[in-house]
């Protein structure tokens, strides 16, 4: 008995594939599109709406990483890059009418999942939050001292040290490099942290970063913010400014501290504008002794001539207070 074979071009092929078309348009291909902030399906060429309630399968946000790295598309909340560990955890809520057994077993359920060292961490990211907004410091300030605190805690660079002097030093370090520097007396201040105890930490962190850069503190820097606190004029400003430039040029106050040259050239330029403010007002801003300041105003005197610019030549120079 002959069998009759099938060419393969013969034989039938079932389309097996499901394909949505719009029944007003029958266009094939269907041009649809899918639109996940109204959760429907809809025709592109005549708006006729297909389906609703669709499930947005994409990832909760951008991924730049290569392909070694996750995709992480739907883990839960974004990464701190601030801790360590995989921050997939559940917390459990302490609401739950005011028995007390959430809030106990929020507690237990902390402890018994608390990544090693991260208490540590959360503490003193909270302390350097505090103590920034304590001083006027913006937030981008603080969270330079916490990335600086956690290359510490990670690096192991001052081992034995206690958190607040790392602190103190970490808040000292980024002040400086956004150009907003603060006196050790203010840090001190702020923080209870001896000025000799900071200022070891800061050397050894500043020879340890040798990468990051950490600029000096000048008078300059110093004289916007001591006149503002003082309510003294932009144009006692722009002079304070002027004459420490010029003391600098001619070594007049050579060997002072900046804030010690900040504090003299305030108090000369706010007698020239008849601005007056006491040694004592300039002092409890600055930071620094009535003494010191007087100390420094008496080689500013000497030099007046020599400092003092033509514009405020007609400033009256003889008004000046003798020291």
């Amino acid at each position: 008995m002959a069998t009759m074979t099938i060419a393969p071009s013969q034989q039938k092929v079932v389309d097996l594939n499901i394909q949505l078309v719009c029944p007003d348009c029958k266009v094939v291909p269907p041009n649809i599109s899918e639109e996940f902030s109204s959760g429907d399906l809809v025709c592109a060429d005549c708006g006729l709406v297909l389906g609703d309630r669709i499930v947005d399968t994409r990832s909760e946000w951008r991924t730049f990483a290569n392909d070694e790295g996750d995709d992480p598309s739907r883990v839960g909340s974004a990464a701190n890059p601030l801790l360590n560990g995989p921050q997939l955890e559940t917390v459990i809520s302490q609401r739950d009418g005011g028995s007390g057994t959430a809030r106990d077993l929020n507690r237990t359920h902390g402890r018994v999942t608390a990544v090693k060292g991260e208490r540590n961490l959360l503490q003193a990211y909270k302390d350097i939050s505090a103590m920034c907004e304590a001083i006027g410091l913006p937030k981008l300030i603080a969270d330079i001292a916490k990335q600086l605190f956690k290359r510490v805690e990670d690096e192991k660079l001052l081992k034995g040290k206690p958190n607040e002097s790392i602190i103190a030093a970490c808040i000292f370090i980024a002040c400086r490099q956004e150009g907003v520097p603060r006196t050790f007396k203010e840090i001190c201040t702020l923080t209870q942290v001896p000025k000799k105890e900071i200022g070891r930490c800061f050397k050894a962190l500043n020879e340890a970063f040798h990468e990051t850069k950490v600029q000096t503190m000048t008078s300059e820097d110093l004289m916007a913010r001591f006149c503002s606190n003082l309510n003294l004029p932009m144009e006692v400003e722009k002079a304070a400014v002027d004459l420490t430039k010029k003391a600098k040029e001619l070594g007049t106050l050579a060997g002072k501290s900046p804030v010690s040259i900040a504090a003299a050239c305030i108090f000369m330029g706010s007698n020239l504008y008849q601005q007056g403010r006491t040694t004592r007002d300039i002092s409890n801003v600055c930071g620094v002794s009535e003494v010191t300041i007087k100390n420094a105003y008496k080689y500013l005197y000497k030099e007046r001539r020599n400092l003092i610019n033509e514009k405020l030549t007609a400033k009256k120079i003889e008004l000046l207070p003798a020291p």
